[in-house]
């Protein structure tokens, strides 16, 4: 077996120093699959083990955001994407505003932004779209809204099947022996894995953070929230999408029979237990005060809490948490699916590196430093739409402030912003405004764009003004790094980007730079070799 890369079969089986893999993901929703694929993008030997048998039909997340859409946009699946959108276009049609348009063939197009703030509904006139903050996006803007989260499980699926991961369904986690050299998974049936890494993908309610001991601080539930997709008569007497009443809030759509609830009688006695057609029906009575709505089938159903809740460090020794497993919220504003993408696309190649030993176990303490921020910012956001949406008089009248300053156009640019996370970026070293940012998606004078050359998951050098000495400044770390020489006429200012495998910025030079100061410390940083 090589040293610089563990891939030794077309599953990508058999990792270093003896281990049957170099790393088990314990989670085969989402998140757990695309990073096994930035893992064996990296060259790292994954295995996936997941409980389901069958990919989970639940209805859950209804959409990614703009983040979420760029990251998949830099790995090639855009069209799946794209694809997704296409199938799921026509019921999104009343959550798009499209109702008065009864008898159009029109579909609706992919909608540039869609969101709320604790249901206060954003209106697209009053969105600004030339904010510098949507500067060059490129064509993931907007892609994922209304892609349901089956879906999107879907196609990492697949996507994760094509670089050759082997993902083990009905196969559920026992315990694990984790010491200086790797990690021995125990799974149900008594067989036993070793590893040289573990990584918990495993959901709100994570074994893996369980049995690691992971500190796990936040806020108690004070809500019972339902979301469920139902056959039920009556529901014409329903308004159509987010409604407030004097008990709670409801949602109608934006399709037919989806329906939500929250109410503000604390956490339901047991989350676990199967979600009947009379306690949803009950619940949309209470909530909406129609009392002529009747649930007759219940398709798919969830219960949820505003429970909040973060590990203190996403890493003990060789384990390591991502998505729900690290930080858990309420559903409200639709940021933990994306969250947990975001995670996964800054631990798989720097986990990866580690495995391959062209990077020190240093580097995934950069992994907590730069993910545990945002998700902190996340369990914040949705604690403010906890307390916007009680049915108290002190919350509505402070819902009523949030409102009038939603409708303007600076509150609406202002929450989009947030909602669609173009405004997560890292403190990196570094003077330049784009170190740190998520690389903007240039145009390049080959007819490419800079998306288009992340799609392997490798470091790119992108020399925007033909400088042999800085192409020879990363000649050291071409196993690393590729190196690409190409210009940039809507840009001219930019002489050069250093762009980390998660698409985000390292280094940066403009023209009236010296020498490109900063790159030797940022390639040394992020690339140097164990």
């Amino acid at each position: 077996m090589g040293t610089t890369d563990s891939r030794t079969d077309k599953n990508g089986k058999y990792g270093k120093n003896g281990t049957e893999y170099d790393v088990v993901v314990v989670g085969g929703g989402p998140v757990g699959l695309f990073l096994a694929g930035e893992l064996r993008l990296g060259g790292a030997a994954v295995l996936v083990v997941e409980r389901l048998t069958e990919v989970d039909e639940t209805i859950k997340a209804g959409g990614i955001n703009t983040a979420g859409a760029v990251s998949l946009y830099r790995r090639g699946l855009l069209p799946d994407l794209a694809a997704a959108w296409e199938r799921n276009r026509w019921r999104m049609r009343a959550f798009l505003g499209d109702r008065d348009r009864e008898g159009s063939d029109a579909p609706p197009a992919p909608p540039k932004f869609a969101g709320h703030f604790a249901g206060i509904m954003m209106r697209g006139d009053l969105f600004d779209a030339s904010d510098p903050a949507f500067a060059d996006i490129g064509p993931a803007d907007g892609v994922g809204l209304g892609v349901p989260q089956v879906e999107l499980e879907r196609i990492l699926g697949a996507h994760a099947e094509r670089l050759g991961v082997e993902v083990r369904r009905g196969v559920e986690l026992t315990g694990f022996d984790a010491d200086d050299d790797g990690v021995a998974v125990h799974l149900d049936g008594g067989g036993t894995v070793r590893a040289g890494w573990l990584v918990g993908c495993d959901g709100g309610r994570s074994t893996v953070r369980k049995l690691a001991g992971f500190d796990f601080p936040g806020t108690e539930p004070e809500i019972t929230g339902y979301q469920a997709v139902v056959e039920m008569s009556g529901g014409e007497r329903l308004g159509v999408g987010w409604n407030t009443t004097d008990v709670g809030t409801y949602v109608n759509g934006p399709f037919p029979g989806r329906i939500l609830t929250v109410e503000f009688d604390g956490p339901p006695a047991d989350r676990s237990a199967p979600v009947t057609a009379e306690e949803l029906q009950a619940a949309l009575r209470r909530v909406s005060g129609v009392a002529e709505v009747t649930v007759h089938e219940v398709h798919s159903s969830t219960r949820f809490t505003d429970n909040a809740r973060q590990a203190s460090g996403y890493r003990k020794g060789r384990v390591l948490l991502a998505g729900d497993a690290a930080h858990v919220h309420s559903p409200f504003g639709g940021q933990g699916l994306n969250l947990g993408l975001g995670d996964a696309m800054n631990l798989g190649w720097k986990l990866a590196a580690v495995v391959r030993g062209t990077a020190p176990d240093a580097l995934l303490d950069s992994y907590t430093a730069e993910r545990h921020p945002i998700g902190a910012w996340v369990l914040d956001w949705t604690r403010a739409q906890i307390a916007v949406m009680r049915p108290d008089r002190h919350a509505r009248a402070l819902r009523r402030v949030v409102t009038d300053l939603a409708l303007t156009t600076t509150g609406t640019t202002y929450l989009v912003k947030q909602i669609s996370g173009v405004w997560q970026h890292y403190q990196l070293p570094g003077e330049h405004a784009l170190t740190g940012q998520s690389t903007p998606d240039l145009e390049l004078s080959d007819g490419t764009r800079l998306g288009d050359r992340l799609h392997g998951g490798r470091a790119l050098l992108l020399d925007l003004a033909d400088d042999p000495k800085l192409r020879a400044r990363a000649e050291g770390y071409a196993d690393r790094v590729d190196v690409l020489t190409v210009a940039c006429p809507g840009r001219p200012e930019l002489t050069a980007l250093l762009v980390r495998p998660d698409g985000f910025v390292a280094w940066a030079a403009d023209r009236d730079d010296e020498g490109g100061n900063g790159l030797d410390d940022a390639l040394s940083r992020w690339f140097v070799a164990a």
